[in-house]
């Protein structure tokens, strides 16, 4: 479930312009690709001047504005992640004990992980799933992607599950990043269902690149 939680520190604020316009980003950075997903969320990826080699930043808005910001390494470990909607902050502490590789997804067609995250605002959470690879490929929007499954669990600093997620993403094998697909979400509130696939993948020079506003499954109200 990596697509799903993945903070950045940013030299200047993030800030949508007025208008039917572009989302902008600070000085220094340059975006290379918008995905625009199937419920009401538009996703900016992107890099910026002195970002460690590998790492990739991504900021995700839907109709209300900006809805998170992170940053992912090479191997897409969650580095950083800021939750703009519960304001809190999570960091990768150091030294996991099963670190998240997508090399050894692509490889090996499975990937365990066992990884903790720091934050002022909620305390540590671990992180204990697996990501496999189906054998199977789909292409949305001319981009062939790899379909997983995943299997994830939260818990919190007293070992207290806090949530669980099942379902499929997909995988891009060029860009390195998970997309988000189908799942289930159980809290102790109850399972929900959630779908965010993509629908189009937009470049520079593109209409739509880098919209501040996202296009699909948007105003559907949801029980």
């Amino acid at each position: 479930m990596r697509a799903v939680l993945a903070f950045i520190c940013l030299a200047a604020p993030v800030v949508a312009q007025e208008g039917p316009a572009t989302f902008s980003l600070p000085a220094g950075c340059d975006a290379y690709l918008t995905v625009q997903s199937e419920s009401c969320q538009v996703d900016h990826h992107f890099a910026c001047e002195g970002d460690t080699p590998g790492h990739q930043r991504r900021v995700s808005l839907d109709e209300g504005g900006m809805t998170y910001v992170g940053e992912i390494d090479r191997e897409t470990q969650w580095i950083s992640s800021f939750h703009v909607l519960s304001d809190h902050r999570e960091q990768l502490e150091a030294d996991p004990a099963d670190p998240a590789s997508m090399t050894e997804l692509m490889e090996a067609g499975v990937d365990s992980y066992d990884f903790r995250t720091l934050s002022d605002e909620i305390g540590t959470t671990r992180y204990v799933g697996q990501d496999t690879l189906t054998g199977r490929q789909i292409t949305i929007d001319g981009v062939t992607l790899d379909e997983t499954t995943y299997d994830i669990t939260a818990y919190d600093a007293d070992g207290t599950e806090v949530w669980s997620s099942k379902g499929r993403e997909f995988i891009s094998r060029n860009w390195r990043m998970f997309l988000s697909g189908t799942g289930t979400v159980t809290t102790p509130e109850g399972e929900f269902e959630r779908s965010n696939r993509p629908v189009e993948f937009i470049y520079p020079g593109e209409p739509g690149f880098l919209s501040s506003s996202p296009k699909h499954g948007c105003g559907i109200a949801i029980s």
